[in-house]
């Protein structure tokens, strides 16, 4: 029971670690679109905020998003064979849909393959419909409210810099951009690694449930303090790290087919437009952090991309491509549910679950 447990936190941190280079994209796409820096220079820079999330998460923010996604389903009705099911589901989706160079949500991912296994193994009362409608309502809200976002910044920072000289206008929007990258990797960290936080948390109270039922040793580095709520007070800080540390790492990968879908594919992008979508993607995703909504950081730069793309004229966003990506957004779910549900059934079979 103790090996299947730290072999599903190997696997949490390999999907974290493939969320990085997958999701890589979503805060580097701008940047190197308009040459504000090099790839190399890019992924070094989302790496560093994504890392420098953990002392916002830590101490400020606290810990929304990962109890959300734990309680996706009721923890004490599943087992450890169903989280790994979950993971392993989630790790194929986000590979194939890297590989295809669709920007698709690890969050999603990540949370239909939980729900799928856990439904096969107790039935669909374990989902707990009340976060997963949430989280279902914001891929269509998400990607909405960036648009709009981006949209009102842009109108906004076109009718203040009427009057100003192009030339020196770009040179500022250039310096701009790295703040507005910051800031979206920022949320982009706080936000996924969280996730990943979630299910190894759900996975430590699930260890620790049948362990004090069979008598087994429980120790110190596994505990998940919850309050009077049953909302998650506290994660061990050592999952607090990891997690932080591999999505940094994963960034650092770059996950460059995306990064051509994300950066020119959508619309032509400039300095001044990647500061207006970077800046709306960011405040939407500190925003959704904060009530504890787990959003997908891919379809909120997303549609904060398409916002500054439709301040130009209507034709210069690549609806054709658009349309691809939100089938992805759509099937993205239903795929990972069905996947862990089968996923389950192979891997219960084999541990003799």
């Amino acid at each position: 029971m103790l090996e299947l447990l730290i072999f599903i936190i190997l696997l949490a941190l390999v999907f974290d670690f493939i969320n990085g280079f997958h999701d890589s994209a979503n805060s580097i796409a701008t940047i190197v679109s308009t040459r504000v820096l090099t790839p190399f220079q890019a992924v070094v820079w989302a790496a560093f905020f994504n890392v420098s999330a953990y002392f916002i998460s830590y101490w400020f923010t606290g810990f929304h998003v990962a109890n959300a996604v734990a309680k996706t389903v009721d923890p004490t009705a599943i087992t450890q064979t169903v989280i790994m099911a979950g993971l392993i589901a989630a790790i194929i989706w986000n590979l194939l849909t890297w590989w295809l160079g669709i920007p698709s949500s690890s969050s999603h991912t990540l949370m239909g393959g939980f729900a799928g296994a856990a439904i096969a193994h107790a039935g669909f009362d374990v989902v707990n419909y009340q976060v997963v409608m949430k989280t279902v309502s914001f891929i269509v809200l998400a990607p909405l409210i960036g648009m709009l976002l981006s949209y009102l910044i842009s109108i906004l920072l076109l009718w203040t810099c009427r009057h100003g000289n192009p030339y020196k206008l770009d040179g500022w929007f250039k310096k701009l951009q790295l703040i507005s990258s910051a800031l979206f990797s920022i949320g982009h960290g706080g936000n996924d690694a969280q996730k990943v936080m979630g299910i190894m948390s759900a996975a430590m109270m699930v260890y620790v449930a049948q362990a004090t039922a069979e008598g087994a040793p429980v120790y110190d580095w596994m505990q998940v303090t919850l309050d009077d709520k049953g909302k998650i007070a506290d994660i061990p800080h050592w999952i607090v790290v990891a997690c932080y540390t591999a999505i940094g790492l994963g960034t650092l990968m770059g996950g460059w087919r995306i990064v051509k879908t994300m950066g020119s594919k959508i619309t032509k992008l400039t300095s001044f437009e990647g500061v207006a979508a970077e800046t709306a993607g960011a405040i939407t995703l500190f925003a959704t952090e904060r009530l504890g909504i787990p959003v997908s950081t891919t379809h909120t730069i997303t549609g904060s991309i398409i916002g500054v793309g439709l301040t130009k004229r209507i034709s210069a966003v690549r609806w054709g491509v658009t349309i691809n990506i939100l089938w992805a957004w759509i099937l993205t779910i239903p795929v990972s549910t069905a996947m862990g549900a089968v996923i389950y059934f192979i891997s219960s079979k084999i541990v003799g679950e």
